[in-house]
């Protein structure tokens, strides 16, 4: 049996309470609602990819949907309205963790149905960064991140079927000495030790859950930002490449991505 889900926490960009209420849907698609007024998670909703992917309407916003919808695809949920009391989704953990768990204890939980071939492969150059999607038999995703940092410089990750687990629960991050600056901007000011790994000069505040958690955070980021194509990228039949990228380019590829995706069943 299918419950409505209920779960509080503190948005991790404004710092403010919020509350999400998860209704499962007849309806195909991921609609997010807040204010009376409802956003689709569509690549072409987003509005703002500054430090987390944003869906916008021109009336309202809604931030940080990454990690939930990294959740969704890990599920296969695709069938849901969420509303929420903030215009950010709660940040629970800092994974996608939390919502895993709250879609598998109500019975949300779906399973892969089709798989996806790419009728072209798509590909972004923009100095250092590079994505590639190519067409493949089965899935697989590298990430390189390049970070001021001993154990994250030209680090690759991968996710594989025995490391799934450890992308789900890998926190988001940022750099210790950039928290002050970032939250007089607006941002992190719900960043804590129980949210946020902070990368500091010779290690992090707080012990890593998995080896280089905060590499295999940005696959989680992509498996959010691609699942905006309407399609589950952990469906796709594609080698899917990414260096020193990000949100802006994550959603970049998704936008082209979106229209060279066909079904099979």
């Amino acid at each position: 049996m299918v419950k409505d889900i209920e779960i509080e926490s503190v948005a991790l960009m404004t710092g403010a309470p919020c509350k999400a209420t998860i209704v499962k849907s007849d309806k195909k698609g991921i609609r997010f609602h807040f204010m009376n007024e409802e956003i689709e998670a569509k690549c072409e909703n987003v509005v703002s990819t500054e430090h987390c992917t944003v869906l916008g309407n021109g009336k309202i916003k809604i931030m940080l949907i990454e990690h939930f919808m990294a959740a969704c695809a890990i599920c296969h949920v695709d069938a849901i309205d969420v509303y929420l009391s903030h215009f950010e989704l709660p940040i629970l953990d800092g994974s996608a963790k939390g919502w895993v768990e709250l879609f598998r204890q109500n019975g949300l939980e779906g399973k892969q149905e089709k798989t996806y071939t790419l009728k072209e492969s798509v590909s972004y150059v923009n100095g250092k960064t590079r994505m590639f999607v190519v067409p493949s038999n089965s899935l697989n995703i590298s990430y390189m991140v390049n970070f001021n940092h001993k154990d994250l410089k030209n680090r690759w990750v991968e996710l594989t079927e025995s490391n799934l687990d450890e992308i789900i629960g890998a926190r988001t991050f940022g750099y210790l000495k950039d928290l002050e600056m970032l939250q007089q901007a607006g941002y992190a000011r719900g960043a804590s030790l129980e949210n946020t790994v902070g990368l500091t000069e010779d290690g992090y505040t707080t012990e890593l859950l998995s080896e280089y958690e905060p590499a295999k955070h940005k696959i989680l980021d992509l498996i959010g930002d691609l699942y905006l194509t309407g399609f589950n990228p952990l469906d796709y039949k594609a080698e899917i490449f990414a260096k020193e990228a990000g949100h802006t380019v994550h959603n970049k590829v998704a936008a082209i991505l979106k229209d060279k995706i066909g079904e099979q069943e």
